[in-house]
């Protein structure tokens, strides 16, 4: 199947380096790669052009077009005609050899796929499940790994998630698709990672990325994949794997950032369920002042006590402007 890559990246020069010299290890290369680049210095193009790679476009982009969600689209505009499927990366991946032929080989496995998810092996520690029935631990398909303090919270409060990782419950706040193991199974879910993302070409003809995301792009990936799920099946292949590192720059501080947390996750919840019943819209603003709680406790549990405080001041300030000035859902 031809595929392209698409990565949007800004002011992150070496990172970018990192995951091409890893993409240039593949086991199956890309048809196409495409640097969408929203940098305001020339960094990024510099080294690109140090840097040979096979099939690969640079493309700049004015302030216009700068945003994750943009970059995108700008990108999915100049893809080929005759691609079937187009691959998203986040500029601080590094991939296993195997990923691209993983990936690409679920839409054999899974015909009626129109998304397919990569699996990212370094943020969490799983085992084979050795214990049963421990608070402690989050157990599923033969698997356990560490139970978060939050979901351990949720628990006393009756609002922890009733549907499997990777969907959306009617008051939101599920577990991510982290929550699924290493099995090296292909999973069902209705919602993938944007930075570790693929999709068949033509779901771009009646869907692009929402603009309300603007800049960094805090869940624009679940928005996408929510109105997607509506039309199909999505899927993640654990078996398609590699690491993510988070790279500090290019991120929005963290008072944005926390303002982001509650608007952006109120926005997907209203995407899925446009018209929650009284019991969801409790259980929502109990979970989400449970975690603005949970976020002010880090100020004297961590080290980075600024930032936590200021990501909990983002996120009251983000609940309390959801009662005079909700986001508008683009439909």
């Amino acid at each position: 199947m031809k595929f392209a890559l698409i990565i949007c990246t800004y002011m992150r020069p070496q990172p970018l380096l990192k995951l091409l010299q890893s993409v240039r290890a593949q086991t199956m290369y890309p048809n196409s790669i495409l640097i969408i680049d929203g940098s305001t210095d020339i960094k990024t193009e510099t080294i690109l052009n140090k840097n040979n790679f096979e099939n690969l476009s640079y493309y700049k982009v004015d302030e216009s077009n700068r945003g994750l969600t943009k970059q995108r689209n700008y990108g999915i505009n100049l893809v080929e005609d005759d691609t079937e499927i187009i691959c998203f990366l986040d500029d601080d991946i590094i991939l296993t050899p195997n990923y691209f032929e993983a990936l690409i080989g679920t839409y054999k496995t899974k015909p009626n796929a129109l998304a397919v998810g990569g699996y990212i092996t370094n943020e969490i520690v799983w085992q084979k499940q050795n214990t049963t029935n421990n608070a402690n631990y989050f157990y599923y398909d033969g698997w356990q790994r560490k139970e978060p303090l939050r979901f351990k919270i949720r628990r006393l409060f009756g609002v922890l998630p009733d549907v499997p990782p990777g969907f959306m419950p009617t008051f939101s706040n599920g577990r991510s698709v982290s929550f699924l193991p290493p099995s090296g199974k292909i999973y069902p879910v209705e919602q993938i990672m944007g930075g570790v993302s693929s999709y068949k070409k033509d779901v771009f003809n009646h869907l692009s990325f929402s603009t309300y995301f603007e800049g960094y792009g805090l869940y624009e990936d679940a928005d996408f994949s929510l109105r997607l799920a509506k039309t199909g099946k999505l899927y993640i292949n654990t078996a398609a794997q590699l690491a993510h590192y988070h790279d500090a720059s290019g991120r929005p501080n963290k008072f944005n950032y926390g303002k982001m947390v509650i608007r952006n996750g109120w926005y997907v919840w209203r995407v899925k369920y446009p018209n929650p019943n009284l019991k969801a819209r409790f259980k929502w603003h109990v979970t989400a002042i449970l975690l603005i709680k949970l976020r002010f406790l880090n100020v004297i549990t961590t080290s980075k006590r600024k930032e936590a405080f200021t990501e909990s001041l983002g996120r009251i300030v983000g609940w309390w402007s959801l009662i005079f000035n909700a986001p508008k859902i683009q439909r």
